[in-house]
């Protein structure tokens, strides 16, 4: 059966071994060749793919984990198993750049996350795993332009949201297709509920709070072949939201359903390293956390990359380290919809969505940002979103809305820094929504500072309502709102334009949909102004 977490922090004696599997599994080993294991594998242990990320101008991570077939995941048992690895130029490995081994562990699942430098600027490569006798399938990546070198167009896909119950990751096969540079993902990759009414496929393991349960359940997700297909297809920049761990938790404070746990730090701590087993991040991420103070237990994954000087993509979390929801109901923990006027701390200009720590390092980067696109990537809805019509307000708190004061200090750093050429991302809300970004949202003739391109989902369903002509109508920095479709975004930038498909799928159940079109959109270089095409 799973194994709880345990109820308190780490021992140090157990923290200084995870540091140092995490290094292990992060470097590249030059092992004897009589060291290399010789193990006979019953399946391919490679069953939950390969992923690349974190690119840099001349880096990239490698990811796998090796799995077998199980009822509660892997069957690998407790001993170390050594991968080794390989990158090329081509797919038939005929010319090789790099290869490797690293150290597979027991206490990270078995994951590894190889970081591979001395690359070529902007070039793209092929790399694959072998454990003993089996070889995972191979995938493709690639770096970035150096941040000094011009670059004529970076395409990137945004997706987020991709509950197992409401449908099959089709959407990823019509991505493969998409010719992109890299996926954005902004959030809820896994989800830790039971089961959905009308599912069209159910998870098992029942609840997850364990670290245990956690694993088992990116490993369902990574069964899908659609998904692992896209991991294989090209790098990824990761971000989370609340499902990663509990529905509408807020930093160090538990959400709002599901069986309550003795130690909500515990559980959260459990499935952030499971997040960091299961993507393409650096060994730094997880060596941070567990080299801080015991039960600190902080997963720094905001972070910024370029791609030339055409792009800064910035990644942020605003799960980690946020305040609570205000004047949730009755006092309960989660998230709903307020009225302003009726929640004395709405407005209090000490409550931050970021944390105070992220928004300090936010605004350095934006002093330090370039010229070209400066491209925000995070969880969700940024734009001011007022669901009465006339008279009053009712605003969500679980999102940027329901933080007034930080989303105020975010334009502001926006506008002190003259940063050219603001892009948010965003996800979360199961919709698709565009519009201006203003520079103050009580005020409706206050400048626009920036664009949002905010997501559907892969497959999760919206909450409903369908009073988007209404909502838009109140909320006229937005251009365009639909709730019907299931999908991903594509932006396309390059130096005068950026242009973004809104890109949508019939049916989230068929295992094999169509896509379309939904709207297309375009911006110049220079003017915070979205133009439907």
């Amino acid at each position: 059966m799973p194994h709880e977490p345990p109820t308190t922090a780490l021992p140090a004696s157990d923290r200084r071994e995870l540091l140092r599997l995490a290094l292990a599994s992060a470097a590249t080993l030059w092992l004897p060749r009589s060291a290399r294991g010789q193990t006979r594998f019953e399946t391919n242990p490679f069953s939950l793919g390969v992923a690349s990320g974190s690119p840099t101008a001349t880096s990239i991570v490698l990811w796998t984990r090796l799995a077998l077939p199980g009822l509660f995941g892997s069957r690998l048992g407790d001993d170390p198993v050594t991968v080794r690895w390989e990158m090329a130029h081509d797919e038939a490995f005929s010319r090789p750049v790099q290869s490797g081994q690293a150290i597979a562990s027991a206490a990270l699942a078995h994951s590894v996350h190889v970081e591979v430098g001395g690359l070529d600027p902007d070039r793209w490569y092929w790399y694959r795993f072998m454990a003993g006798d089996a070889v995972s399938q191979s995938g493709r990546t690639r770096t970035f332009p150096a941040p000094d070198a011009p670059a004529a167009r970076l395409r990137l896909a945004y997706a987020s949201c991709q509950r197992w119950e409401h449908g099959y990751y089709g959407a990823y096969r019509h991505m493969r297709q998409e010719d992109v540079d890299a996926v954005v993902f902004l959030g809820d990759y896994i989800y830790e509920y039971p089961g959905a009414l009308n599912a069209a496929r159910l998870p098992d393991g029942g609840w997850v709070t364990t670290l245990a349960g956690y694993r088992q359940r990116y490993a369902l997700h990574k069964s899908d072949p659609d998904l692992r297909a896209m991991h294989a297809a090209c790098p990824w920049l990761v971000t989370w939201d609340d499902h990663e761990v509990q529905n509408d938790y807020a930093g160090t404070h538990e959400g709002e359903n599901g069986p309550p746990v003795a130690d909500f730090a515990s559980r959260r701590a459990a499935a952030y390293q499971a997040f960091y087993e299961h993507m393409p991040l650096r060994a730094s991420v997880l060596v941070r956390a567990l080299a801080g103070p015991p039960g600190a237990d902080e997963l720094r994954i905001h972070g910024q990359a370029r791609f030339g000087r055409l792009a800064s993509l910035y990644l942020l979390d605003d799960r980690q380290y946020r305040d609570p929801q205000a004047c949730s109901r009755a006092g309960r923990p989660g998230s709903g919809r307020v009225d302003p006027a009726d929640c004395a701390v709405w407005e209090d200009p000490r409550r931050s969505l970021l944390g105070s720590a992220q928004e300090a390092w936010l605004d350095d980067a934006f002093s330090r940002a370039r010229t070209g696109w400066n491209v925000v990537c995070q969880q969700t809805l940024f734009g001011r979103r007022d669901f009465r019509p006339g008279a009053g307000e009712s605003l969500w708190n679980d999102g940027w809305d329901g933080y007034p004061a930080a989303r105020l200090r975010f334009t502001d750093s926006l506008r002190r820094h003259s940063v050219s050429n603001p892009v948010l991302f965003g996800g979360d809300v199961h919709e698709n929504w565009v519009g201006h970004v203003k520079a103050d949202y009580r005020d409706p003739a206050s400048a626009s500072v920036g664009v949002e391109f905010c997501g559907t989902s892969i497959t999760s369903r919206p909450a409903g309502g369908g009073r988007h002509a209404e909502w838009l109508e109140e909320n006229p920095h937005f251009v365009f709102a639909d709730a019907r479709h299931r999908g991903y975004g594509i932006a396309e930038f390059t130096p005068r334009r950026l242009s973004t498909a809104l890109r949508v799928i019939d049916d989230p159940s068929s295992t094999a949909p169509s896509i379309s079109t939904l709207a297309r959109f375009s911006v110049s270089a220079g003017r915070s102004v979205i133009e439907r095409e």
